[in-house]
């Protein structure tokens, strides 16, 4: 006798979906609506289309990863509570920025400055959380890890918060100066911030350990230091006005998508440098984390004080000498810790992949990125490529990573030899995104130091 045998079809992901997750793609759904109703006069065709698209990706998002849901909602909550609150106060353009510094939730919470302000100090708490629960005794997670995992989620919040209401902020100061909050140093870095931290925690929830934390947190606490430092130097919480080059749409997917992959790569460093820190003999370590910098401080100070130079030229060397004895002091206590710093990380096999995967997302909108900016560029100056300084570095970074990768799949590179990459790499990418900034000039200063 014969049987027959029946094949259902497969049910596409559409149909898996819970009442919450439908719930949620109508709020955003919603949530689109009401702001092409409000904001419309507001937005070019470019940015109506920008946000047309974000609300399927928004969706696709919370139905991926869960936590994304909560943090959408609350960000959007509490930044409709901030433009409400400013609405109040009518002002020339629209709201009256000056509410900032009278009504209190706008003073001490919710206006642009305070919650970034607010995410800086949420960050470093979170480092100094996941950094004690190193040298505890519980088990996988300590608690000292989850409240440092929670304060993460909150300084991105507050991050998510300040930029949605820094984008507001904009549009009241006068006729087309509001902007996406993307356009300088200040801006980005916040965007750096906030995105690192979120692959992160990603990846943590991924793999389930927190470990971690104290090891990517380190670099974006960093970067939250320097945007403290560069607010104070440079008043660069002010909005200013967008020079002729980057009144256009392109900058609004060019510089989010960049910043993907300038997190990304950060992310694979550190996880590179606790892979060293696990797997590496002592001295391959002492040579390449304490050696290697302490020889480039000497050098810089034999320059300094072995040659005419500018004044300013000396005093800028000495400045950096400086704060690489800090990261030399820093490297030799990981050294000399190596036992407390790595016993609750991960497998080696388990960095290894997370390092693969961060540096493999990162390449992936690196690339779009690049392309991106070429036709930027073509509209801006009237060439796809021009050699100039940023541009060539942008080059170099992409070649550094796809030889990473090309290693990696075809000749099966892993271990430490990648590890010592990715953290070469971080240097390689700082330079390029800060380095070109300080020491040479191009069609790309805007963010200058």
């Amino acid at each position: 006798m014969n049987t027959a045998t029946i094949t259902l079809p497969r049910r596409g992901a559409l149909h898996n979906r819970s009442l919450t997750d439908w719930l949620f793609a109508a709020l955003v759904v919603a949530g689109g609506i009401y702001a092409f109703a409000r904001y419309a006069p507001a937005m070019d065709v470019y940015e109506k289309g920008i946000l047309a698209c974000a609300m399927p990706a928004l969706v696709a998002l919370g139905w991926f990863w869960r936590p994304m849901r909560l943090l959408a909602v609350l960000v959007a909550a509490f930044s409709l509570l901030a433009i409400e609150l400013y609405s109040q106060h009518p002002g020339n353009f629209g709201a009256d920025l000056g509410a900032g510094d009278k009504v209190f939730l706008l003073k001490y919470m919710l206006s642009s400055q305070s919650a970034i302000m607010w995410m800086a100090v949420l960050f470093y708490m979170s480092t100094l959380f996941y950094w004690g629960g190193m040298f505890t005794k519980s088990g996988a997670n300590s608690t000292a890890e989850v409240i440092g995992s929670k304060l993460a989620w909150g300084a991105v919040f507050m991050a998510l918060t300040g930029t949605m209401v820094r984008w507001f902020e904009s549009h009241q100061i006068g006729p087309d100066i509001g902007h996406i909050p993307v356009s300088n140093l200040y801006e980005v870095f916040v965007l750096f911030a906030w995105m690192t931290a979120l692959f992160y925690l990603y990846y943590e929830a991924r793999f389930k350990t927190r470990a971690l934390g104290a090891y990517v947190l380190l670099v974006i606490s960093a970067a939250v230091s320097f945007l403290l430092w560069y607010t104070l130097a440079r008043d660069a919480q002010e909005i200013q006005p967008l020079v002729p080059a980057l009144q256009s749409w392109w900058m609004k997917i060019h510089v989010p998508a960049n910043f993907v992959g300038y997190g990304s790569f950060s992310l694979s460093a550190m996880v590179g440098f606790a892979y060293l820190l696990k797997s590496s003999p002592p001295r391959p370590l002492v040579i390449g984390l304490v050696a290697v910098p302490t020889g480039v401080v000497l050098a810089i100070f034999a320059t300094r004080f072995g040659a005419s130079l500018e004044p300013d030229v000396a005093a800028g060397l000495q400045s950096w000498a400086t704060k690489l004895i800090g990261l030399v002091v820093f490297f030799a206590l990981a050294v000399a810790l190596r036992k407390p710093l790595t016993a609750r990380l991960p497998s080696l096999e388990q960095l290894d992949d997370v390092m693969y995967k961060s540096i493999a997302l990162g390449f992936a909108f690196f690339t779009i990125a690049t392309i991106l900016g070429a036709f930027w560029a073509a509209e801006a100056w009237g060439g796809y490529w021009s050699w100039d300084p940023k541009e060539t570095w942008a080059l170099i970074v992409w070649l550094n990573y796809a030889a990473w990768l090309h290693m990696r799949l075809m000749k099966g590179l892993r271990g430490a030899a990648a590890a010592w990459w990715a953290l070469v790499g971080l240097v390689v990418t700082t330079f390029a995104f800060l380095g070109v900034n300080m020491f040479l000039s191009g069609l790309h200063s805007y963010g200058t130091l």
